[in-house]
């Protein structure tokens, strides 16, 4: 989100994410209380909701269909990203002047990035937000809907001030877009200023901004793999693809095997070790930038991989939260995290799923395929309404004899085009697996290696074929 401060570079050494608390110079009841820097409004304190521009509540989501890549046609990759620290474990609490604003932040409250906080909104503005901390302790944030400026607003701040407890933060979401008012309340301690219209996604990220984590601001991105049904080829695709990224875009990429008892990462790119996921999933909270390195396995110089324990001596129904946990440390340390998810439905596919910043489904042109992957687009799409839909893809269309639902139809009782149809090519796919290669090793100049290719820069936002040796090279031995 672009708020005002960065539009304007301020000589102010205010620190906003220091709790809220009216510094003792600007008290509308100190000494130096005339001295306040001139506002250039003075609204009544009446200018409230009937007033407040109109909020743009409609759901910011990019779920239109996006049109199917056509094998004969250059690749065109999609725009950058940008990626959203998800909040951590904190309470916030919401007092609005209008409906709408409370169903906003109820809609926020629901975002995947929101999940570990506790987030409760009424109606009351400030004045209820006073009246209510007065017995009560105050969270850790506090929104505050209001559309006064002036004197009027200072001096409930200064109020609500005197009964905010140690550490908690303070966002207004004003009515006015004033840098002066915005500096002003800076100064004075407040977290952020927001105004209309506003997004369950802008408050989000303005939220992530106060609360992340200033020495591990980075965080990589998170692409789910996972079949409509089994056998459809979506831990192959995912491993393509995570290796087009790694070589194409000479990015830094782990593949994450969560096929727990069956994971294949390991075999395909011929890395069998006894080192494994299963370690950090057991202890979580030992997992660190240490432990990581000895457990990835090393594949090329921008790709590593969490093979999967891949043995049946145990089951792997753990908490959501130590999948959560490690995928986190993983995400802090590279660019671009690929989940390989296995063909189940448990409470941590379900979490792990929806907690992915892309969602990629793999399907084969049949009725099984179809109604399952319809389940999976609908759910995904109706519990992530902050979120791009999840990108199709079908797989292994053209099988000799098999009666197969065309792809127009397909799409159709879907309600979403795919982004990607690969033809079936078991001679490339069992080669390069038999060989613990990637398809583009395998033959670079076929239509699935080029169509992975499409799929990767989709996932990326630039192109991420990897370069051809050239005859010379090819000649002189080098490349």
């Amino acid at each position: 989100m672009t708020t005002m401060s960065d539009a304007y570079d301020f000589d102010d050494d205010f620190d906003p994410t220091e709790a809220f608390e009216l510094p003792e110079e600007l008290r509308v009841d100190g000494e130096d209380s005339a001295e306040l820097p001139p506002m250039e409004y003075d609204a009544p304190p009446a200018m409230i909701a009937d007033e407040l521009p109109a909020f743009g509540y409609a759901n910011p989501t990019n779920n239109d269909a996006e049109e199917p890549y056509v094998l004969d046609e250059p690749a065109i990759v999609g725009n950058s990203y940008g990626i959203d620290q998800p909040v951590p474990q904190i309470s916030i609490r919401a007092f609005c002047e209008r409906p709408d604003t409370v169903a906003m932040i109820a809609a926020a409250a629901l975002d995947r990035r929101l999940s570990r906080a506790h987030v409760e909104a009424s109606l009351g503005g400030l004045p209820e937000a006073i009246e209510f901390f007065q017995n009560e302790n105050t969270p850790n944030l506090i929104l505050i809907e209001s559309g006064m400026r002036g004197s009027a607003l200072f001096e409930q701040l200064e109020d609500l001030s005197n009964v905010c407890d140690s550490g908690t933060k303070v966002v207004i979401i004003g009515a006015a877009n004033d840098i002066g008012l915005y500096r002003q309340l800076i100064r004075r301690g407040i977290s952020d200023y927001l105004v209309p219209p506003l997004t369950p996604l802008q408050l989000i990220r303005s939220i992530s901004d106060i609360y992340v984590d200033p020495e591990q601001p980075f965080a990589g991105k998170v692409t789910a793999f996972i079949g409509a049904k089994g056998g459809v080829g979506a831990s192959s695709l995912a491993h393509n693809v995570a290796w087009q990224i790694s070589e194409g875009a000479k990015t830094g990429t782990t593949i994450v095997d969560l096929d727990l008892s069956f994971g294949t990462a390991g075999l395909d790119f011929n890395q069998e070790g006894s080192s494994n996921i299963g370690a950090a999933l057991d202890e979580p909270e030992r997992v660190d930038d240490v432990l990581l390195e000895r457990l990835l396995t090393k594949c090329t110089e921008h790709l590593s991989i969490f093979t999967a324990p891949a043995t049946l001596d145990r089951e792997w129904e753990l908490d959501p939260s130590a999948y959560e946990t490690v995928i986190s440390q993983v995400r802090s340390t590279v660019p671009h995290v690929i989940l390989d998810l296995p063909h189940a439905w448990s409470g941590w596919v379900k979490s792990t799923l929806f907690a992915a910043d892309e969602i990629v489904i793999v399907a084969s042109p049949d009725l099984a395929s179809l109604r399952n992957a319809k389940n999976l687009y609908d759910l995904a799409k109706s519990s992530r309404t902050n979120d791009t839909a999840p990108k199709i893809v079908v797989n292994q269309v053209g099988v000799p004899k098999r009666p197969e639902i065309p792809i127009k139809d397909f799409a159709d009782a879907l309600g979403a085009e795919p982004v990607l149809v690969l033809p079936f090519e078991p001679q490339i796919f069992g080669e390069a697996a038999n060989n613990g290669q990637m398809i583009q090793e395998v033959k670079a100049d076929s239509k699935t290696a080029e169509g992975l290719a499409h799929l990767a820069g989709l996932l990326t936002g630039q192109p991420c074929a990897p370069q051809r040796k050239s005859l010379l090279n090819k000649i002189l031995g080098k490349g």
